[in-house]
C-alpha cells in the first residue's frame, strides 16, 4: 500500500522498514520471559523450535534514519540482521543470567503454536530479491510488480469491510491483496463481528 502511495505522490517520499523483534519494546518477550522469572515461572515458548530475528532499539531508530536517507520513494528496506534466534534459547539464557537453573529453580513449559504463527520469521514474501544499499547492514528490497490502481481500491474495499464488521469480506480481500495468506478460523468468531 506504502509503494502503491508513493508511486503516485509527486512531493512525499513513501519509505517502508522491515524490522526484527525489537529488544525492550511493547509486545517484547524479554519482559514477559523477566516477569515470568520474576513470578516463579513457568516460562512459556510456544514450540520448541520457534526462532526470531532480534535487534536493538538503537538499532531500530537507525534503520528508520537510515532509510529515509537511502529512498528515492516508494521503497522498502530490512536490516541485515544476521542469524535468527531460538526462542528457547533465550530463555535458558535468561533463566541462567537470573542465577536459576532450569528443571530446578524454574520449568520452560511449551504452550504450542497459536493460530497463524509460523514458526521461522520470514522478512521478504516469496518472489522478492534484495540489493545491498551504501549502508552495510540495510538491505533494499526488489519492488514488486504490481497494480496500485487495484491495490489502493482492494485497500478501500478492506477498510469499509473493518468499518461495517465483516469479518467474511475482511477475510475475503485479504486473501487477494496478500500473496499466501491462508486465513484461520478463530474459535468464538462470528459473521458480523459485533
Amino acid at each position: 500500500v506504502c509503494q502503491a502511495i508513493g508511486a503516485q505522490a509527486d512531493h512525499t517520499r513513501f519509505t517502508t522498514v522491515r524490522f526484527g523483534n525489537v529488544i525492550g519494546s511493547s509486545g517484547s518477550v524479554i519482559p514477559t520471559f523477566r516477569d515470568q522469572i520474576r513470578r516463579g515461572g513457568p516460562i512459556t515458548v510456544t514450540h520448541e523450535k520457534i526462532e526470531r530475528f532480534f535487534m536493538t532499539i538503537p538499532e531500530a531508530a537507525q534503520l528508520v534514519l537510515q532509510a529515509s536517507t537511502l529512498s528515492d520513494g516508494d521503497e522498502t528496506f530490512i536490516l541485515d540482521m544476521g542469524q535468527p534466534v531460538k526462542i528457547v534459547d533465550l530463555a535458558r539464557q535468561m533463566i541462567r543470567l537470573s542465577g536459576l537453573k532450569e528443571g530446578e529453580d524454574i520449568e520452560i513449559e511449551f504452550t504450542g503454536l497459536r493460530p497463524g504463527e509460523k514458526l521461522y520469521e520470514e522478512l521478504m514474501i516469496d518472489g522478492e530479491d534484495h540489493t545491498r544499499t551504501a549502508h552495510a547492514k540495510i538491505l533494499r528490497v526488489s519492488r514488486k510488480n504490481q497494480d496500485d490502481g487495484w491495490i489502493l481500491e482492494q485497500t478501500g474495499a478492506l477498510l469499509a469491510a473493518g468499518h461495517d464488521r465483516q469479518q467474511g469480506s475482511i477475510r475475503q480481500i485479504a486473501s487477494t491483496l496478500v500473496d499466501n495468506y491462508q486465513p484461520t478460523h478463530l474459535p468464538g468468531a462470528q459473521e458480523p463481528i459485533s
